[in-house]
């Protein structure tokens, strides 16, 4: 496939998960975009700072030319050149998510010449993208089985609506991705429940976790209550848990004016919806898993219904690469999603 697409960015939810998919693929087939009517489907259309990071990141990776990449833009045409490899740098600026720029730009960096290093400033825990702990425990292990080589380290976190963390990422190239297959969760082996405070009263994290151990039963040493510095006041609270087939990670956040038992209730009841599908893939890993498999051409796994989220990705994933998405549910509305070419 050669040539310009061309990206309608109010397809399906008309977010920003639109625009980072068209520039990751952009980069990976070499294929110059077309983005139009950028995140339509916002309440304030148009490039925020976060997306604007990500469009840097691109052109720096793949030594792109862009035009109409600056804040409110609702248009961008992204030239990708020749895939970089070497140290890189990028700031988000504020909260928003280094783990949405690391998404852009990773698979590109997975077909570089050499090894690279990424350092993301910007927000690690946000409530609106994979937080950090997620990308490190579900995601890049999934990764890792496709045959990818990737380290991410923490280096200080960083809540909404402070930002100031960071991480940093290490890619070594692999000649192809690998398919993968998650059709069984096998029985869960390991939970882990972890409650973390910045600039908070550690009561927060506790409340949490005698909640956790209340709805779903979980021992006293599957609690952790963590505090750690950052640049400002944040709450995290992750629910871990290790199967045979993988590991799937639920988080909630702290915010003003909600309980930390509303909190931990809502995390919790995720879980149990979790367990009673029977899946091995929640819904957010799904999203993330997509593109991925795309890439090595061929794969499958069992989901719970596809989000719009998720059904917008395959769209534009489709609409760059000569693969289609079969998804077949069961009376439940369970999803048995496969790709192939």
């Amino acid at each position: 496939m050669t040539g310009l697409v061309r990206i309608d960015g109010s397809m399906g939810e008309g977010g920003g998960q639109v625009l980072r998919t068209a520039l990751a693929l952009s980069l990976t087939t070499r294929r110059p975009v077309e983005v139009t009517r950028i995140r339509a489907g916002r309440t304030k259309p148009g490039l925020m700072r976060q997306h604007l990071t990500a469009v840097q990141a691109a052109a720096a990776v793949g030594s792109g030319h862009v035009t109409g990449a600056e804040i409110g833009s609702t248009s961008l045409r992204f030239e990708p050149g020749t895939i970089r490899s070497g140290a890189f740098e990028f700031s988000v600026g504020t909260a928003g998510s280094t783990t949405l720029v690391l998404q852009t730009i990773l698979p590109a960096l997975l077909t570089a010449g050499g090894p690279s290093s990424v350092r993301l400033r910007g927000g690690t825990h946000n409530p609106m993208a994979p937080p950090f702990d997620f990308l490190v425990k579900a995601f890049l292990p999934l990764l890792g089985r496709m045959g990818a080589r990737v380290e991410a380290e923490l280096v200080r976190p960083g809540f909404y609506p402070a930002g100031g963390g960071e991480c940093l990422v290490t890619v070594r190239p692999v000649p192809r991705l690998a398919p993968l297959e998650l059709l069984a969760r096998g029985e869960v082996r390991r939970r882990r429940a972890r409650a973390v405070v910045s600039k908070l009263s550690r009561e927060i994290a506790t409340r949490e976790l005698s909640i956790v151990s209340r709805l779903l039963g979980w021992e006293a040493e599957c609690l952790e209550a963590v505090s750690v510095d950052s640049a400002g006041p944040g709450n995290v609270l992750s629910l871990e848990m290790a199967s045979d087939g993988l590991t799937e990670l639920f988080t909630g956040f702290g915010e003003r004016g909600v309980s930390a038992e509303a909190v931990a209730e809502r995390v919790a009841r995720e879980v149990r919806g979790y367990l009673a599908s029977g899946v091995p893939v929640g819904e957010h890993l799904a999203d993330q898993l997509l593109l991925p498999m795309a890439l090595a051409g061929s794969g499958a796994f069992l989901t719970a219904p596809l989000s719009r989220h998720a059904t917008t990705n395959i769209q534009v994933v489709q609409a760059f690469l000569p693969v289609r998405f079969d998804v077949e549910a069961d009376e439940k509305g369970n999803c048995v999603v496969r790709v192939m070419k």
